[in-house]
């Protein structure tokens, strides 16, 4: 008799929360929360101002640590030891770019590569030059921070995380400094970025980009998650009533 078929190996999550528990003193910011995001998805934490979503982002590559519960990164648990080990695969874009003022774009895009990882500056230069053409600013690569717009600074921001080459792209509110009308550029770098299968984990306000590129939406309120769905579902036959509310708030 021939054997059955294997059962096919569950692949490894991307980033899990098990029952993370966060406290700036004695103020309860992260309650119980747990949510799986799989390699490749894009996920979109979206709620009201304080309700913990940019601090739960924090949490995977140790900018905050938490007191209770589990981060795990592509299997492995956020111990103190792996956390240098999980920023070189994890890139972080925020809200206020963090580029290095004195430096090029081009040197802000391989201090790390060449410091940090050990790559030859040839070829650190080189993959920065990729990443600043598939993000159509390769022209910029000699000016420095103070000579770009906003929505220039923030592209740089992301090209200079993808010079490292992560599995996981983490968004802190990345529009939430920006004029109006640098916005919409910013979003079609990470809707292109979500094209090519990076797996993400985004904060923003931006509920158009959630409509267009989010696998599911989550919604946090007063450090819990409140309701996770598929945009469709979420925008339109929201569950919970603090949804409803959120979204008839902002929409």
């Amino acid at each position: 008799m021939s054997p059955g078929p294997e059962t096919p190996v569950p692949e490894t999550p991307a980033v899990e929360f098990l029952g993370v528990n966060k406290w700036f003193g004695s103020a309860h910011v992260l309650r119980d929360v747990s949510l799986t995001v799989a390699k490749s998805e894009k996920v979109v934490i979206c709620g009201p101002s304080g309700s913990g979503k940019s601090t739960l982002i924090r949490c995977v590559n140790g900018l905050e640590p938490y007191q209770g519960g589990t981060v795990r990164v592509d299997g492995h648990d956020l111990t103190p030891g792996r956390i240098p080990a999980v920023r070189r695969t994890v890139g972080m874009v925020f809200q206020s770019f963090n580029l290095f003022s004195h430096l090029t774009v081009l040197a802000n895009c391989t201090l790390a590569p060449i410091h940090g990882h050990g790559i030859g500056r040839r070829a650190a230069e080189a993959r920065a030059r990729d990443e600043l053409a598939r993000l159509a600013i390769a022209d910029l690569a000699d000016r420095y921070p103070g000579q770009l717009s906003g929505g220039q600074q923030q592209r740089v921001a992301i090209a200079r995380a993808l010079c490292l080459d992560p599995a996981v792209m983490l968004f802190d509110e990345p529009t939430s400094a920006l004029d109006p009308e640098m916005v919409q550029e910013v979003l079609d770098t990470m809707a292109d970025l979500a094209a090519r299968g990076m797996t993400m984990l985004c904060v923003t306000h931006e509920m158009g980009f959630a409509r267009r590129v989010a696998d599911r939406v989550v919604f946090m309120d007063a450090g819990q998650i409140v309701e996770v769905a598929p945009p469709e579902a979420f925008f339109e036959r929201p569950e919970h009533p603090r949804t409803r509310e959120f979204l008839g708030r902002i929409l």
